[in-house]
């Protein structure tokens, strides 16, 4: 039995794309590349429309502006989202706020 409903695979799968320095950005491409590779994960459980959401590489969240970040929750208050796939949801936000 599986959770992904079709109601889910409406929608759009949104892979979010986090790390957190550019220090991370420039020398951790393991984990760029998993991160990347979720795409094909998305695609693989079914989703038609998979969206890499990844201008926040390099920005912290402690404090600074994350655009993409944003655009995200917005998209899914609005329901627009069957899916956010990442690596850890710990990168989504750090705060009860967000």
């Amino acid at each position: 039995m599986s959770k992904i409903t079709v109601e889910h695979l409406c929608r759009s799968a949104i892979i979010y794309i986090r790390q957190s320095t550019s220090y991370q950005v420039v020398n951790n491409l393991e984990s760029q590349r998993r991160q990347y590779g979720l795409a094909e994960r998305a695609r693989q459980l079914c989703w038609d429309d998979v969206q890499i959401v990844d201008d926040d590489l390099g920005r912290s969240g402690a404090g600074t502006a994350r655009p993409d970040f944003e655009k995200l929750l917005a998209a899914i208050c609005e329901g627009r989202v069957g899916a956010v796939v990442s690596l850890e949801a710990s990168r989504l936000a750090r705060n009860g706020r967000d």
